[in-house]
């Protein structure tokens, strides 16, 4: 096989803090991996390799799709999307296209028998972690000192005395670790809710990750993104806002399916469009600078708009996530299949109980018909991945035409 195969690995986070070859991720990350092996094949090139858990699962992917829709434009553009890329259950000896890099997936393809000439050196993943670390903020944030509307401030803790020392200054923050990923490796932390506990959280993380980011907690009124791509001549380039919902722990919870317009529509009530576009063209030259040419692929960079005493402020550099990710996925989902007069979420559901999936599947199904305009979609829930009675992860779409 000489086209890339794209693989859906999400403990990429979990398996960078660890980064040994012989970390094995929990078993519902494991089952979450299998439940949306499908996924990459939304945005794999054509005729690219997309490795699944089992054959059975696009079979029952084709099948679930087929009934929901049996006929018109809808079902030509589905059925073209399926038999646009080589599903395997195997391991070819190929060029990979992972969600990211990982020593752990290194060691699988190795033991799989997938030829070096197609893997990352072990200098390259060196590199790879130094750049996914949180603290590389540290390096971005600079370039907008002495911006108007612009917040944003991070301490990398060495010694716990340190975080101490900060949390006694700021009153309240938020303590994450360099390599964690979707709202995991972070506290809320006070003075008064400062204990031993989190004193002996703070010190392992000291112990083995060598770093703990500390940062003051902001009036949140909106979560988005500004989305890249980097490429194999270490230039980068804007591809488009995402737009997301998270818990009050900071985990991922949704992404809002809109245009690029529509996104900066919301964010000019906090910010004006040319600042916008300045922010941009400044991440774009500092992200060149940091990466050079030891990461391609895309990557998001995390901001926020913060509420303040005289308005708003937009934070340019909450988190990079040098990875493929939900937002970069939600903009292709968007821009390729949605109609340009609709708008919806993006949502990756956990299920708790077997049948639960199916269960909500099917009353979706029922509930919100596909319908389909000018080969995109116009309304209705499409499934992004297959469901079974054991599934407990889900990807979909539910999609309306604007009000």
């Amino acid at each position: 096989m000489h086209s890339p195969v794209y693989l859906f690995n999400p403990d990429y986070d979990m398996a960078m803090a660890n980064f040994t070859p012989y970390y094995k991720a929990p078993a519902e990350i494991l089952r979450m991996a299998d439940n949306l092996s499908v996924l990459p094949v939304w945005f794999a090139g054509k005729g690219s390799g997309v490795k699944v858990d089992s054959l059975e699962r696009v079979a029952l992917f084709r099948r679930q799709l087929g009934e929901i829709c049996p006929e018109g434009e809808g079902r030509e553009v589905l059925s073209e999307l399926l038999s646009s890329v080589d599903w395997t259950e195997q391991w070819p000896s190929a060029r990979y296209v992972p969600w990211g890099w990982t020593p752990a997936l290194l060691h699988r393809l190795r033991l799989e028998g997938v030829d070096e000439e197609f893997l990352p050196s072990a200098e390259e993943m060196q590199r790879i972690r130094y750049l996914s670390s949180r603290e590389r903020c540290l390096e971005i944030l600079p370039a907008f000192a002495g911006w108007e509307g612009i917040c944003g401030e991070m301490k990398a803790c060495k010694q716990l005395t340190e975080v101490d020392t900060f949390i006694r200054e700021r009153g309240q923050v938020i303590l994450k670790a360099p390599w964690s990923g979707s709202g995991r490796g972070l506290w809320k932390v006070s003075a008064a809710s400062w204990n031993a506990q989190l004193a002996g959280w703070t010190s392992r993380i000291l112990k083995v990750q060598g770093r703990l980011m500390a940062e003051p907690i902001y009036d949140k009124v909106a979560d988005f993104a500004m989305e890249f791509f980097s490429d194999e001549n270490g230039e980068v380039r804007f591809v488009g806002y995402s737009y997301f919902e998270t818990d009050v722990h900071g985990n991922y919870k949704a992404n809002r399916l809109l245009s690029n317009t529509a996104i900066e529509e919301r964010l000019s009530r906090y910010v004006s469009l040319e600042r916008l576009s300045c922010i941009g063209a400044c991440l774009e030259a500092s992200l060149k600078k940091l990466l050079g040419q030891a990461y391609q692929g895309y990557l998001g960079v995390d901001m926020m708009v913060c509420r303040v005493e005289d308005g708003y402020r937009i934070h340019p550099c909450v988190e990079i996530n040098l990875r493929m990710n939900m937002g970069v996925l939600s903009r292709i989902l968007y821009d390729r299949y949605v109609h340009p007069l609709s708008e919806g979420e993006y949502v990756v559901e956990h299920y708790l109980r077997e049948g639960e999936a199916l269960s909500f599947h099917r009353e979706m199904v029922e509930k919100y018909p596909l319908e389909w305009k000018e080969g995109k979609v116009a309304s209705g829930y499409l499934p992004l991945t297959p469901v079974r009675e054991d599934t407990r992860f889900q990807a979909y779409l539910r999609v309306e035409v604007w009000a």
